[in-house]
């Protein structure tokens, strides 16, 4: 991989006078594969659902960017995980998700233990200097959270206690019990735009009152706030009190004892996890070109149940769906306008953009680690 010149980018600690990252950090195809290097294999990424390797055998498959990864419980009831590789000619040995007692590469049929040991090699008698016993699937990290899974492709990577342990300290000491929440509905949305403007976008609610006005008259943005720490952020955002007189549509949000202590986190790079007493809303930003994105809503509820219950979870999704479509209009706008002439970078809003200029600063400091 070409180095890249990161020399037009230096972020200072000080929002008042810090300017942006530059336009040619989104718009440059090359930097992709840099963040992927950088940052996408550096950090723990959420790649799939517990309830989906309950039982001993239990596999799916994903991807980290474009590294190919399997997900098995293996016969002592552990997490494992692997490249999707094979080691004979590099064909997959998984498709999709299922049950097995093995894994096999439907290439020659080189079999593998659930443990990614090497168990059977058809037709390879004769070959020197080569030991059976020592081939094995290259595995990585993988810890459950919650009723996730997440992978981290760095060996050397610190556990995920190290971040997600605060955040879960602090969702399971405000009462919410992220382990029971089960999965209601998903949704993936592709937006024309650089993975960095989506999360720009999400970390800061200085365009609330003039893009989302369904939002705005339900919470209370004098209040609304952004509180950074070393690898994630925390937003504030209570539901704005009803005024004497007032009518207020409530369609979209519900009301009820709780509301106001939801918590909000972006956890560095790409994940949102939005924590409410009775539903867990996670979005996961995944970059599938340099000026493309694929972002998935998950949603998740403890009692799913039925009548005003199930109305209520629908008019949640019915609502983040309705802030999601504006914000993909506002995320390709910004895209198309970082392409400009006219454009090289901004500057920040002190009062509303610290969130923003966090993220940044922190692309920045992976990018330029050796």
């Amino acid at each position: 991989m070409t180095p890249l010149d990161l020399s037009d980018y230096n972020p200072t600690n000080d929002l008042s006078i810090a300017e942006t990252m530059p336009a040619r950090w989104y718009t440059d195809p090359a930097f992709l594969d840099m963040e992927a290097e950088k940052i996408f294999y550096k950090t723990w990424q959420p790649v799939g659902r517990v309830e989906d390797v309950m039982r001993i055998g239990d596999f799916f498959t994903c991807e980290v960017v474009d590294q190919p990864l399997v997900v098995v419980r293996n016969k002592q009831n552990e997490l494992k995980a692997f490249y999707n590789v094979c080691p004979h000619r590099a064909a997959v040995v998984a498709h999709g998700r299922g049950n097995r007692k093995s894994l096999q590469c439907k290439y020659h049929g080189w079999t593998y233990d659930l443990d990614g040991k090497l168990m059977r090699a058809p037709e390879f008698e004769g070959v020197k200097n080569w030991d059976k016993d020592a081939v094995c699937l290259k595995s990585i990290q993988v810890e459950a959270w919650g009723p996730w899974v997440f992978v981290n492709l760095d060996p050397d990577a610190k556990p995920m206690k190290d971040t997600y342990g605060k955040i879960h300290n602090e969702i399971a000491n405000a009462g919410f019990n992220l382990d029971q929440m089960r999965l209601i509905e998903r949704r993936d949305y592709l937006i024309n735009c650089n993975w960095k403007v989506y999360v720009d976008n999400y970390l800061e609610g200085y365009h609330l009152p003039i893009a989302h006005p369904g939002l705005f008259r339900e919470v209370d943005y004098d209040q609304y706030r952004v509180d950074t720490y070393k690898d994630y952020s925390k937003q504030y955002a209570p539901i704005r009190e009803v005024d004497d007189g007032e009518v207020r549509d409530r369609r979209y949000v519900r009301s009820g004892e709780g509301e106001e202590d939801a918590l909000y986190y972006w956890i560095f790079p790409n994940v949102m996890l939005n924590v409410y007493l009775d539903n867990t809303s996670i979005n996961i930003i995944i970059p599938v070109g340099h000026d493309k994105t694929l972002t998935i809503f998950e949603w998740y509820f403890e009692s799913p149940g039925t009548g005003e219950g199930w109305e209520s979870m629908q008019q949640i999704i019915a609502f983040s769906d309705e802030i999601q479509q504006e914000d993909i209009e506002l995320c390709e706008w910004v895209q198309r306008g970082l392409k400009s002439k006219a454009y090289e970078a901004g500057r920040f809003s002190v009062k509303r953009e610290n969130g923003v200029h966090h993220f940044q600063s922190l692309v920045h400091d992976y990018m330029t680690k050796d």
